[in-house]
């Protein structure tokens, strides 16, 4: 049953196969992607949308199925990357990107 908890959700979700292409994206992934066809980016390679450096690292997430984690601030907004693979009966089937707006002073806590 799908509750449909994504496509409202203040986090931008892009999901893609193992060859880059789009799968999915939520609202929020769309409208972060507005000026480079948004939900329309669906069925693309992900590949075209990079940098040669970006795409090296993300052929390197793929191959060694690991994750990818930075800030970047754009615009005045700074915001959370992570980037993951994503598994179906324990097989890598893709990528998930999520990016996550966050506050310049950012609380930080160390719990025991």
């Amino acid at each position: 049953m799908d509750i449909g908890w994504k496509k409202e959700l203040n986090v931008a979700i892009t999901i893609c196969d193992n060859e880059g292409i789009i799968l999915e994206m939520n609202d929020k992934s769309a409208k972060t992607f507005a000026d480079d066809g948004g939900y329309d980016l669906i069925g693309k390679n992900l590949f075209a949308c990079h940098s040669e450096r970006s795409r090296r690292i993300l052929e390197e997430l793929f191959v060694k199925q690991k994750s990818n984690v930075y800030t970047i601030e754009k615009n005045g907004i700074r915001k959370l990357i992570y980037q993951t693979p994503w598994y179906e009966n324990g097989e890598m089937k893709g990528l998930a990107e999520l990016v996550i707006e966050i506050p310049f002073g950012i609380p930080h806590f160390v719990r025991s």
